[in-house]
């Protein structure tokens, strides 16, 4: 795998060409396991997992596979990872890490929405997001007040949905923050679902390296556009031959 790519393709498989002891740290979203037993609305949720004959005993969720779990280990120099998860998930992934034969911290990181979408009948509002740091002993954390942050409260991500056509997009600003303090300057940084591409993003910014995986077509495109400095909105208008994008965006309106 070259470094400073991103990759069209099923991570269960690609992984498997990622050299053990490689990458210096993981940051991802994986698609997530809700309540209605499915997952979600969003397409990028639905995806049914299709396992390769040697994984047919594996763990299999309606969010992702957790076996993939085993290859993040063999891959990463020290346990470094940073992964978003459903609460449905949140003890299978604890459970996980917590119980590897190695001398394990972790952090719970909490992403407040300041206007969620309206709960359903008796159920709490889903303002809040959920990841885990895990850090292997050993791995270095840098210094500064405004990166320590455990909790970022701020409105839904309208914005950057509306130019990158992703559902599920982190907030930029926070992703740059947890990666400026997990991360040294030329590490590599792993995303295996890398939908728009904040991870890969934030790591050029950083001068961090960067290896991602996409299954979607459509989003794998957008994460190039979008390392090309392209959004979506330019995309469209391009596509409909129009040159000038704010005599696009006036037509849209």
């Amino acid at each position: 795998m070259e470094v400073n790519k991103i990759y069209h393709g099923d991570s269960y498989k690609l992984i498997k060409d990622i050299p053990d002891n490689s990458v210096d740290c993981i940051y991802t979203d994986v698609p997530y396991l809700y309540d209605s037993g499915g997952g979600g609305s969003s397409e990028l949720s639905k995806r049914i997992i299709k396992v390769d004959k040697e994984l047919e005993d594996a763990n299999i969720v309606s969010g992702f596979d957790y076996c993939i779990l085993d290859d993040f280990v063999r891959i990463m120099k020290k346990v470094n990872i940073v992964i978003w998860f459903s609460k449905m998930q949140m003890k299978y992934i604890l459970n996980y890490f917590t119980s590897l034969d190695k001398e394990i911290y972790y952090e719970l990181l909490v992403w407040g929405k300041t206007n969620p979408t309206p709960a359903t009948h008796n159920t709490w509002l889903p303002d809040l997001e959920y990841a885990f740091h895990f850090r292997e002993k050993g791995v270095k954390l840098n210094d500064g007040y405004d990166i320590k942050q455990k909790l970022y409260v701020s409105p839904l991500n309208k914005k950057d949905k509306d130019l990158y056509d992703h559902p599920t997009i982190k907030p930029l600003d926070n992703v740059l923050k947890h990666l400026e303090h997990i991360t040294q300057p030329n590490d590599i940084v792993f995303d295996p679902f890398l939908g728009s591409g904040t991870t890969a993003i934030a790591s050029k910014e950083l001068g961090r390296q960067y290896i991602g995986f996409e299954l979607n077509e459509d989003y794998f495109n957008i994460a190039q556009d979008r390392l090309n400095n392209i959004t979506q909105i330019e995309r469209r208008a391009k596509d409909n031959g129009v040159l000038d994008i704010f005599d696009f965006m006036e037509e849209q309106e």
